[in-house]
């Protein structure tokens, strides 16, 4: 009702970069990140690379007075590092793992072994439905080969936040998106979904210039990656709206500008994004967020189809090289089968072969006959995948033409 007093949310949001044995300073920048949130006192905490259980219980311990609700959230070989803190109860939680986390035999990245996800934390006595999420990771800007995977995350979870925050009166989405705020991806997202960008609906903003998350001057950011972008790039976002009879708006929004206080290095790789919303209950329901209009929502759907596409293209590729690579490796174990009976028959005047040889050859072909078999199984995979996507938005793309 109109009378009913408003509600104002202080939400902080971090990729922590808090890998463990390779992240440099984590547990001191673990517990300095614990002693700013028990400072400041926040409503929301949502934290991204908590990959340590043992971080997350030491957060726990610190912030039971300010946030005694929280959960951590598994996923994939290694956790999905997504953990939340809440002043508030918290009365369910979900987690969705992306059908596609890139390729597990990129080591040197490791998004496949996390099973990158989007969890989804339901509060009691509050309107609020927040899922928070972290995307693929960008490691290339000029040949992006997970920009495809990353546009499937991008739908999976605009798609997400479709289907469950029907009964929430109010969405709050927050995390890592590994990607800029012009890019088809995060255009897609707030499009589909009607989200709005805390940076450019804030009444007063104090932080990086641009809102930005990834900064040149922080002592643990890859200065080679931001080299195109001399004040940094955001990729880090509070994205929210209203759904039913409630109006949502961002009084302030503050981003972390290098170190901690009295400290010489920052809480983290990533600068923190910290928003304050004003939440209001109408007295008349007001009417639902709508995304970008139809056409220049086709126009984004029909930009992300082309990517996904083109990724599909090259996982029919790899699929075929992979299967072909295990026909190969099986042709030449038979050969070596008809060899070796051939000798047993007596066919043979001698050992064609040095034993020692004729083992490693065999060795060889049935670790390269495994090896490629698992590839064209875990691209076939990514075949479906995709093709199920980049038929979700072909029908979505002619419901906007007939129905616009």
């Amino acid at each position: 009702m109109e009378g009913d007093p408003a509600l104002q949310l202080r939400v902080f949001d971090l990729n922590c970069w808090a890998i463990r044995y390779l992240s440099k300073r984590r547990q001191e920048r673990i517990r300095l990140i614990g002693d700013q949130l028990c400072r400041e006192g926040f409503d929301l905490v949502l934290l991204q690379e908590i990959w340590s259980e043992q971080d997350y219980s030491d957060l726990k311990a610190k912030l039971g007075d300010c946030c005694p609700f929280s959960h951590y959230f598994r996923s994939g070989v290694i956790g999905s590092g997504l953990c939340v803190f809440s002043k508030f109860p918290i009365l369910d939680t979900l987690l969705y793992q992306y059908s596609l986390n890139g390729y597990p035999y990129m080591l040197q990245h490791g998004d496949w072994f996390c099973g990158k996800s989007v969890g989804l934390v339901q509060g009691g006595s509050q309107p609020l439905c927040p899922p928070f999420f972290q995307l693929h990771a960008e490691y290339c800007r000029e040949k992006d080969a997970y920009l495809p995977h990353r546009i499937v995350q991008a739908w999976e979870l605009a798609q997400f936040i479709r289907h469950t925050a029907k009964a929430a009166d109010v969405v709050l989405l927050g995390g890592d998106l590994n990607m800029h705020p012009e890019d088809v991806g995060i255009r897609l997202l707030r499009g589909w979904t009607g989200l709005q960008d805390t940076f450019t609906e804030a009444k007063r903003f104090e932080g990086c210039e641009d809102g930005c998350t990834l900064i040149p001057s922080n002592c643990f950011t890859f200065k080679s990656e931001l080299q195109p972008f001399p004040l940094g790039i955001r990729i880090d976002y509070v994205l929210y709206k209203a759904v039913s009879s409630f109006t949502v708006e961002c009084e302030e929004l503050r981003t972390t500008t290098g170190t901690a206080p009295g400290t010489d290095i920052p809480y983290s790789d990533h600068e923190a994004v910290m928003a304050t919303l004003h939440i209001q209950r109408k007295r008349q329901a007001a009417s639902v967020t709508r995304g970008m209009a139809g056409p220049a929502l086709a126009e984004v759907l029909s930009e992300a189809l082309t990517e996904v596409h083109v990724g599909l293209l090259a996982a029919r590729w790899q699929r075929y090289s992979s299967g072909r690579m295990a026909v190969l490796a099986l042709l030449l174990l038979l050969l070596q089968a008809v060899a070796v009976l051939g000798m047993l028959a007596g066919l043979a005047a001698g050992q064609p072969f040095p034993k020692l040889s004729f083992s490693l050859l065999a060795f060889l072909a049935v670790a390269v006959l495994l090896l490629a078999a698992g590839l064209h199984l875990f691209h076939s995979i990514e075949v479906k995948m995709l093709q199920g996507t980049e038929e979700q938005m072909r029908m979505a793309m002619r419901v906007l033409q007939e129905h616009p």
